[in-house]
């Protein structure tokens, strides 16, 4: 939430004393920051409900994102927060193509694991909001791809 501020418009409501006339009405305001994504979730049904299946995390991960995993980001020394996904390069991509393999294969549900930008608002928050999103629509092939 931004703010509030006010609004003059017509009220459309036959049988109203207000119908066609101008109305001033209160209005919220809300900051939206666009929002990436950087994991994939597979999610496999089981009986008592779903289970993950594997995660794929995105090559770079912003501080933005880090920070969520931290109480305090200033005063934490090593922030080794998903530093074993930075690997070689080769070993890296033949792993992410397994796993998206994976999931394309075994999974019923996929979500994107997606973070907000709050650095491109004009908040003084850092620490990005983070949520899963999920992808309906076509085969579990088509939603990985």
């Amino acid at each position: 939430k931004a703010g509030m501020t006010h609004i003059v418009r017509d009220v459309d409501k036959p049988g109203s004393k207000q119908h066609k006339k101008e109305s001033v009405e209160a209005v919220t305001i809300i900051e939206t920051p666009p929002m990436i994504v950087v994991g994939i979730v597979g999610y496999v049904r089981t009986p008592r409900g779903l289970r993950s299946l594997t995660t794929v995390w995105a090559k770079h991960l912003s501080d933005e994102f880090k920070r969520r995993y931290y109480k305090n980001w200033y005063k934490s020394k090593s922030r080794k927060a998903f530093t074993k996904y930075t690997k070689e390069e080769s070993e890296k991509q033949k792993d992410f193509d397994k796993e998206l393999a994976r999931i394309a294969k075994y999974c019923e549900v996929v979500r994107v694991v997606a973070h907000t930008q709050l650095s491109k608002t004009g908040l003084s928050q850092k620490k990005a909001h983070v949520m899963e999103i999920q992808v309906n629509g076509g085969s579990s092939k088509d939603k990985v791809e």
